[in-house]
């Protein structure tokens, strides 16, 4: 067997035959390349999955949908460790889209276990319109149909598990709204020093009769703080 010596030889010794049997075996070292699990149809899935549900609640039912994604852990403890979305399920009380919400968890799975880009399909979905109109969900976003909600739940868990990154400003974005904003605070200012100056609310409108920024709604009628004319009589 042939040893490298990696070291600067500072000194030796003669070894006796009789010596030889204490000192320690000596193996070299086996460099193991650790082999990189990607996620394709040939891998089977495991027993355990970690998953997250989502819960979707729309005017069009008055039962919520929850949306439940499995993901798998690739190559788990490596360097190369990689969570990606393995399958999806939806579950509801409302039978009335039984049939093409089973065929759209099975295609979605599907495309999941094929490996590869998967953020296609949040694009794909958010695209679909319900012809019968969309909604507002809370917080104020207009979600076109409910094909494009079960896509929005995607969206979030690519974006918690890294697949998809928010959109940065750049330096040119960031200085235009701090303009906006400041613009618009110096307004407000304005407002509020204007209505400290006359007494009258900021959102009070200018009265007929005295020509003064005082009247307001009260009581269900229009009436000025200042000369007490009133659209009620």
């Amino acid at each position: 067997m042939t040893i490298k010596i990696a070291k600067k030889i500072v000194g030796y010794s003669v070894v006796m035959e009789d010596d030889k049997q204490n000192l320690p075996e000596v193996t070299p070292e086996v460099k193991q390349e650790s082999k990189i699990v990607h996620l394709t149809e040939a891998l089977e899935r495991p027993e355990m999955l970690l998953g997250s549900t989502y819960k979707i609640k729309t005017p069009l039912s008055e039962h919520s949908l929850y949306v439940t994604i499995n993901d798998v852990v690739l190559n788990q403890g490596t360097d190369h460790e990689l969570r990606r979305p393995f399958e999806i399920f939806i579950n509801s009380k409302n039978m009335d889209h039984f049939q093409w919400i089973v065929a759209l968890t099975r295609i979605i799975s599907a495309v999941f276990r094929k490996g590869g880009d998967v953020t296609f399909l949040v694009e794909e979905l958010h695209s679909v319109f319900d012809p019968r109109g969309g909604y507002f969900k809370k917080g104020g976003k207009y979600m076109p149909s409910l094909v494009a909600e079960i896509g929005d739940a995607i969206e979030c868990h690519l974006r918690m598990i890294g697949l998809l990154k928010d959109h940065e400003l750049d330096e040119h974005q960031r200085k235009l709204i701090d303009e906006k904003r400041a613009q618009f605070e110096s307004s407000a200012k304005n407002r509020e020093a204007a209505a400290e100056s006359n007494g009258f609310p900021a959102g009070a409108q200018l009265c007929a009769k005295c020509n003064t920024k005082a009247m307001i709604q009260m009581d269900g009628c229009m009436t000025c703080l200042n000369c007490g004319d009133s659209k009620c009589g």
